[in-house]
Parts: structure tokens; C-alpha cells; sequence
């Protein structure tokens, strides 16, 4: 069995990376995974609400696949130990500020600007 390591984060995970390298890697995924959906866009307010949680040091994505079958994204904020930070119970905003993000815009159909 695996063992996990022991982190904390601190909100500085993630590299830049310049325009060429990230257009390779999304052509080379592409390529590998043909989908019509190849991107979907997120706006500030939910990810800015996901970040204000005081507890919140980054957002974690995930591939997901709903009830219908369709692929999603959905994100939800982590703390400095790498625990999601979920709404509690069965609401879609927890009272201790917890929440999952989905229903990002497809692309395609709105793409402008790629490229």
C-alpha cells in the first residue's frame, strides 16, 4: 500500500508556463482524447468566492462525469492540508462557506480568442 506524504500548501502551488508550451500540451491531449468540448470557462465570481474562504489556500479540479454521462469540471476550494473544503450537508452553499463550482461555459461553442 502506497503511503501518503505528509504537505501542507501555501497558495503558491503551480508554475507558469510560457503560450507555445501550454498550446502543445493542449494539441497533444486533444490529439490523444478527441472530445467536441476542449475547454470550459469559469467566471470570477464563483472562483473568487471559492478563494475568499479563509480557509482556502487553491482551488482543486476535477474531471468529473454526471448523471446523464456528460463530462464536467467542477471546482472546489482546499485547505493548507489538501482537505476540500465541501458545503456541509446537502446545501449548495455551506454555511461555513464551502462550495462546488460547475457548470462551466462550453468551448465550443464560445471560443473567441483562441489561439
Amino acid at each position: 500500500m502506497a503511503t501518503r506524504e505528509k504537505y501542507t500548501f501555501n497558495g503558491n502551488e503551480g508554475d507558469k508556463i510560457t503560450k507555445e508550451t501550454a498550446l502543445r500540451w493542449i494539441e497533444n491531449y486533444q490529439a490523444d482524447h478527441p472530445r467536441k468540448v476542449k475547454a470550459e470557462f469559469f467566471g470570477r465570481d464563483l472562483i473568487q468566492k471559492l478563494l475568499n474562504d479563509k480557509r482556502s489556500k487553491g482551488i482543486r479540479v476535477y474531471y468529473a462525469i454526471n448523471d446523464k454521462g456528460g463530462h464536467e469540471l467542477l471546482l472546489v476550494g482546499a485547505d493548507e492540508n489538501g482537505n476540500n473544503l465541501w458545503p456541509n450537508g446537502t446545501e449548495k452553499d455551506g454555511d461555513d462557506g464551502g462550495i462546488v463550482v460547475d457548470g462551466g461555459v462550453p468551448c465550443p461553442p464560445y471560443c473567441p480568442g483562441e489561439g
